[in-house]
This record gives C-alpha cells, sequence and structure tokens, in this order.
C-alpha cells in the first residue's frame, strides 16, 4: 500500500497544480470562452480531488499521507499545459487502486473534467 499512498499523493499534488493554473490563466485571459471554460475547471477538480482522497481513506483506513508541492513545470499555453496535466494524471492513476472500480470511476470523472475543458478551449472560441 506504500506505493499506492505515494502515488495517490503525486496525484492529488497534479491535481492541486492544475487547479492553481486553472484558476491564474482564468483570471489573466482576454477571452471569455476560456475564462468561462477554465472557471468549470477550477471549480470542479478541486471537489473530484477530494472525492478520490476521501474514498481512498475510507478504504484503505488510513490517511493518505504526504502531498508533495510541485512548481509548474510546465510552460506555454494554457491548451498545452492542460493536455499535459492530462498526461499526467493518466501516468499516475494506474497506480491508485487498479482494481478498485469506486476510486477508478472518481479518476474517471476527473479525466472526463480535463477533457471536456480541452474540449471548450480547443472549439469554444
Amino acid at each position: 500500500m506504500a506505493n499506492e499512498d505515494k502515488a495517490l499523493g503525486e496525484l492529488m499534488s497534479v491535481l492541486f497544480l492544475s487547479r492553481d493554473i486553472a484558476h491564474k490563466e482564468h483570471l489573466n485571459t482576454d477571452s471569455y470562452a476560456v475564462h468561462m471554460a477554465l472557471d468549470g475547471f477550477y471549480r470542479n477538480i478541486i471537489d473530484l480531488a477530494d472525492s478520490l482522497a476521501e474514498a481512498y481513506q475510507g478504504k484503505e483506513g488510513k490517511h493518505i499521507g504526504d502531498i508533495p508541492s510541485y512548481a509548474n513545470p510546465m510552460k506555454g499555453a494554457i491548451l498545452i499545459t492542460m493536455k499535459k496535466m492530462l498526461a499526467e494524471v493518466d501516468t499516475k492513476r494506474v497506480r491508485v487502486c487498479p482494481d478498485d472500480s469506486t476510486i477508478q470511476n472518481i479518476l474517471d470523472e476527473i479525466v472526463a473534467l480535463f477533457y471536456s475543458t480541452i474540449y471548450k478551449l480547443t472549439f469554444l472560441k
């Protein structure tokens, strides 16, 4: 379980960072469509991250432990950054309770939020 705890901590860090990046870009864009797409993302990602952490802790009967703080290594346009963050989520999710459908369902919701935001950033101008 120690590896799953570490993987979840790393995944939570990515989710927290994605929220910070989206919120900052939300406040600095000149595009109403980008502003609104990112508003939906940063408001929802933390609720989903909370659901993930709470479900995991309930399943395992313990706190998740350390959640490292990540700096933003992903420079560039917000669309590119969101795609990179999604790739990080996909990479890390396979190490968090891969056989637990409840945990994976919450992770599916997180991925769906990324997909929806990427769609809005790509097509809604």
